[in-house]
């Protein structure tokens, strides 16, 4: 909870400022609560900001629950899309990055993993989730078999076609998410990376050793 100070400070910040804290405040809320527990009491307690200034900036709880969705999947999004210009970069060096991006700290941790699965959970978040997310998540699906293309073209490999790949590295990056968030001690982004890698290394030899 935020003290006297912080609370004054947050008052006082620029609206960008407090919209921020809300959503931070907001994937607290679900990490810990749920969704259906995620009340606006429970966030602006959280942010230490009033309930009007949540209405004013957002209108609703599930306006700031689609504005937390947005962020995250633009997050992520902004992780590996910087990679995608550098002309020093090969397409598998690109695949990389995307990879690596998955498994980043910065969005493959306990609070966002929970938020992100919270979604997945509720059925009456799940179509909230698709219309946020699902122009992201087939960029970087399309980005994906572009870049698999020319690695197989490349490598002159005959194995699995680019969609074949990129359907398995979709399944592996959420398989393996939920796996971090429910059996921390046993799996870790570290091994999770080097299982996704470990797949990469047999259906493209050539490229990833």
């Amino acid at each position: 909870m935020a003290d006297a100070t912080s609370t004054k400070s947050a008052r006082t910040a620029p609206a960008k400022t407090r919209r921020r804290q809300l959503i931070d405040a907001t994937m607290i809320s679900i990490s810990r609560h749920g969704i259906s527990g995620a009340t606006l009491t429970a966030i602006t307690k959280e942010a230490g900001l009033s309930l009007g200034l949540v209405n004013f900036h957002f209108k609703s709880k599930d306006a700031l629950l689609a504005e937390t969705l947005k962020f995250l999947a633009e997050e992520h999004r902004d992780l590996w899309m910087q990679k995608l210009d550098r002309a020093d970069f090969t397409p598998a060096d690109k695949l990389c990055a995307i990879v690596d991006a998955q498994f980043h700290p910065r969005v493959c941790n306990r609070k966002k993993l929970s938020v992100w699965f919270a979604f997945f959970g509720e059925g009456a978040y799940r179509k909230s989730y698709r219309s946020t997310s699902s122009e992201i998540d087939l960029e970087r699906q399309e980005v994906c078999i572009e870049l698999c293309r020319d690695i197989i073209a490349e490598g002159d490999y005959a194995g699995p076609s680019a969609e074949d790949v990129v359907q398995t590295l979709e399944g592996l990056f959420d398989g393996l998410w939920l796996n971090i968030l429910m059996y921390p001690d046993l799996f870790t982004r570290k091994k999770a990376l080097g299982q996704v890698m470990s797949y990469l290394s047999l259906v493209f030899p050539k490229h990833f050793d």
